[in-house]
């Protein structure tokens, strides 16, 4: 495809004028306006935002440049999908050298690696330089690295294909851009900037805990954990403020210089005290305040050199990151990985960082991806807002959103990132100037001539509606860290504090109320009928039993959350009291105790009516022999959705999970659910429900199903109701089923050795045939860890059936006569009520049969080689027939014929 005409004249001009360009008095505003927005309109992007859409929605997002500490605080272009964005674009006027000149490219990359974007743009339309930003950049690299594409304006014309191809809001929309992403990815090996960050928060971690540990000999492990934890968090606060304008920039900086350094930090979390009003700084009584002030750190001893340490590379030149871009949902991810470790107290009052004990047996933390959050917060929260009003007196303000285990807050923050956008469109949308106007204003005008919502709306809305919970106390103060940061992620947050402090006014909300730290599962009734003082001060601690009735004394009042929604821990370990008190108090996790398990249980109480569930959690129970009571549950709610989701959802964690999400709902008899499988090896990145071929599922069938197992195939599920309606005959009631034996290689001989002897059957067995040799010889019981007790499984007629479904996802069976002992891989059938087996061994090879079993068994929607059980065999069901009479004896001599 040729260049457009368009870009044919901008060539022709820039190439007719290009000395003037060149000169210093043509500056950046004038390129971008003259040649670098024509250019990407004619590749599709709406750079005016000519379509009208909302903030949230814009294709394209321009920042004003302010020159920060020799760097601009925003790149000049954010190009974005569906609101999700897709790369940068650096602006530089035609005198500078992109060629060559380090600090541009530096400067791009800094954006895009803090951003998470895989490539970005550098142009002054004179050169255009694309980056794969996935190299952590460092300040003495030259230009070139990690550059992937260079091109001059006059290449512009040959080169547009391959342009167009890459940048195009079409081909994004096609996979072009990710895939070119993948295809161009740097020689140099990648350094994610989550991963950097997590490293540099750990090193901090572990230089303030020693230094704190050695200069404070009086502190207890609670308290360290504590101390290193808040100063961490102070710090991180205060230095995104700085970068996005809200605190005065390189104050932290300018304690690099002189002694004293806690003493000067503390004088700037004082100032934040004043100004904040946020439990992050409180450190005097204040009435009517959630939590008591800090009245530790104030007075302990760090080291200056130590705190220089941490402070020294946060800033530009020599800090990579770039906090004005550094997405919210990055910072979780560092500090999910941040609050898997703990500081331990040694002899001799030595601190060493270990992960803790949950953390260990899990393997790892993992975070839950942002389009998973987005997909079950729109598919309650959003389904809530239908219909609902804005503004402090509309029914939106009184919708409570909960996450029971909310560790670093993902997603209580995509929680309120949905209500934020949601009440900025409804304002927009119902004459935003009576929104603009009275004592509260809920809008204003911002840069650009673009409405936005008041920092005081923000904290109203985040009071009103966000509510978090969780065991790990150093989690509550994180997620409370990330909404803070939350609110005050706005594009003109110094007009906002300065409207705040002429209401005298502070600017953030105390999350005291809002955010608490307890066990959602275990209750204050967990002490009952036992002696309290049995219980130690760490073990009380530890267990952190959680009053709701106490704690959200209004929310319980008034009939619970309308929303519950999360990742809940999986596989928590448990002691034997705490499990006593949850086998007791939840109902169903009498067969599998897990965690996971307990807060479906727990979330579905604290819902009020029609209120709305969410969780991503593990999918054994849709099938699983040990699930039957959790499904029984679910059945008693409207489920709205269930997605089976492929195996790589969680970085480096190969574990099956799924989405649900449920409505506090009988369902009727015609409730159906919206339903959809991945395949295992899918990669996805983006979960939306318009995108997906969702499959209706009438949710009653289910409880036609044998241990009411979820089926996700709306086609097998209709063929297997079907099957059922018409028979009430199980495989069990014509055949009887054993294991083979298991024992050690060595037993094996090679000529029999007693009476006891018997060939072993070695090979495989496929559908109708088998690869067969028995040249080996083992005495049948002796020394055998497991065997069947009768021998009559390894003589006569009998089916054999391999113990792991095939590739193809096919049962696989034979038939044998000869007297041979086989081992656990394989299965026995023997006939209890018929003149032929071959009929049974028709029906096991069955297609039909196959896809049944397959879509019944726990896991086997993913796995290669899904394994039989003998219990799942023998309740598939086959046809009811009657010999005696004749139509029902020709079919089943039919099947014999054909076998």
């Amino acid at each position: 495809m040729p260049a457009p005409r368009r870009v044919l004249e901008l060539v022709e001009r820039f190439e007719s004028n290009i000395e003037t360009y060149k000169r210093e008095p043509y500056n950046e505003t004038q390129v971008r306006r003259e040649f670098i927005d024509p250019f990407f309109e004619e590749l599709g992007w709406d750079i005016s935002n000519r379509k009208g859409w909302a903030e949230a929605y814009k294709e394209v997002i321009h920042e004003d440049a302010i020159k920060v500490g020799g760097g601009t605080k925003a790149p000049d272009y954010c190009f974005r999908i569906g609101g999700v964005r897709k790369f940068f674009l650096e602006s530089k006027k035609p005198s500078i050298n992109i060629r060559e000149d380090t600090h541009p490219a530096y400067q791009l990359r800094r954006y895009a690696w803090s951003a998470r974007l895989p490539l970005s743009i550098l142009t002054d339309f004179e050169e255009f330089a694309v980056y794969d930003c996935r190299a952590k950049p460092v300040q003495t690299d030259k230009a070139s690295t990690a550059r992937t594409l260079y091109l001059k304006y006059s290449d512009y014309p040959d080169k547009w294909d391959d342009l167009a191809g890459i940048f195009s809001h079409d081909s994004i929309l096609k996979g072009s851009f990710d895939r070119y992403a993948v295809s161009s990815a740097a020689k140099r090996g990648t350094a994610e900037v989550d991963k950097a960050f997590l490293q540099e928060i750990e090193r901090w971690r572990e230089l303030l805990a020693r230094n704190l540990a050695l200069r404070n000999p009086g502190l207890t492990q609670r308290e360290l954990n504590f101390a290193v934890q808040l100063t961490i968090d102070r710090i991180i606060f205060l230095r995104i403020s700085e970068d996005r304008g809200i605190e005065s920039y390189a104050q932290l900086q300018a304690l690099l210089n002189g002694g004293r350094v806690y003493q000067r930090l503390f004088q700037i979390f004082r100032q934040a005290d004043n100004k904040y009003n946020s439990g992050l700084f409180h450190f005097s009584p204040e009435k009517d305040r959630a939590a008591g002030e800090d009245s530790l750190t104030p007075g302990l001893s760090v080291d200056d050199n130590v705190l220089k340490d941490v402070l020294k590379n946060l800033y530009y030149p020599d800090s990579p990151y770039e906090f004005s871009v550094l997405p919210s949902d990055i910072l979780g991810q560092v500090y999910e990985q941040f609050l898997g470790k703990v500081i331990r107290l040694t002899e001799g009052h030595r601190a060493v960082v270990e992960d803790k004990p949950e953390v260990r047996k899990a393997g790892g933390v993992y975070y839950t991806p942002t389009y998973i959050v987005n997909y079950i917060v729109e598919n309650t929260v959003g389904r809530l807002l239908e219909g609902r009003k804005p503004g402090p007196r509309g029914n939106a303000a009184k919708l409570k959103v909960l996450d029971p285990a909310c560790g670093s807050g993902s997603f209580l923050l995509g929680a309120y990132q949905y209500l934020l956008d949601w009440y900025l469109a409804e304002y927009i949308k119902d004459d935003p100037g009576k929104w603009a106007k009275g004592r509260n204003p809920r809008l204003y005008k911002g840069r650009g001539d673009q409405w936005r919502l008041t920092t005081e709306e923000r904290k109203r809305i985040l009071l009103d509606n966000i509510f978090g919970v969780d065991i790990d106390p150093q989690a509550v103060e994180v997620t409370k860290l990330s909404l803070l940061l939350k609110v005050l992620e706005m594009e003109d947050a110094n007009l906002q504090t300065r409207q705040l402090s002429l209401l005298h006014k502070r600017v953030l909300p105390d999350l005291g109320n809002n955010i608490k730290c307890g066990n959602s599962l275990i209750g204050p009734d967990y002490y009952q009928g036992r002696q309290t003082d049995l219980f130690g001060s760490e073990e009380i601690y530890r267990v952190n039993a959680f009053d709701w009735q106490a704690e959200f004394k209004e929310i319980m009042e008034a009939g619970g959350f309308d929303a519950v929604i999360g990742n809940p821990p999986y596989g928590y370990i448990f002691s034997k009291e705490e499990n006593d008190y949850l086998l007791s108090t939840y109902t169903i996790i009498k067969l599998t105790p897990d965690s996971y398990i307990c807060f479906i249980e727990k979330s579905h109480r604290l819902l009020t009516i029609n209120g709305r569930f969410g969780f991503i959690i593990p999918s054994a129970w849709l099938g699983g022999p040990g699930y039957k009571k959790l499904r029984d549950f679910m059945l008693n709610y409207s489920i709205a959705t269930i997605v089976l989701l492929p195996f790589d959802i969680f970085k480096d964690a190969y574990i099956d999970t799924l989405v649900v999400t449920t409505k506090n709902l009988k369902p009727k008899n015609n409730h159906n659910v919206l339903a959809y499988v991945f395949p295992k090896k899918e990669k996805i990145s983006l979960l939306d429900l318009s995108t997906l071929p969702i499959k209706n599922i009438l949710q009653k069938d289910w409880e036609t199903i044998d241990d009411h197992k979820f089926i996700l195939t709306p086609d097998m599920l209709e063929i297997i109701v079907k099957i059922k309606s018409n028979t009430n005959k199980r495989l069990g009631d014509y055949c009887d089923m054993a294991r083979g034996v298991l024992f050690n290689k060595n037993l094996l001989t090679e000529t029999k050795a007693s009476n006891l002897s018997y060939r072993y059957f070695e090979g495989d067995v496929y559908r109708y045939s088998m690869n067969y040799f028995a040249d080996n010889w083992i005495e049948y019981g002796k020394n055998m860890r497991e065997y069947p007790r009768e021998f009559k499984w390894f003589e006569g007629e009998r089916i054999l059936l391999r113990r792991l479904v095939s590739r193809k996802q096919r049962l696989m069976a034979t038939i044998i006569s000869d007297t041979v002992i086989n081992n656990k891989n394989l299965y026995i059938l023997k006939a209890k009520c018929l003149e032929s087996i071959l009929y049974m061994l028709g029906i096991i090879n069955s297609l039909l049969i196959s896809k049944i079993y397959i879509s019944q068994v726990s896991q086997a929607y993913k796995d290669d080689f899904p394994q039989v059980t003998i219990k799942d065999l023998l309740n598939l069901p086959v046809p009811d027939l009657d010999i005696s009479k004749p139509e029902d004896k020709n079919k089943y001599g039919k099947i014999i014929f054909l076998v």
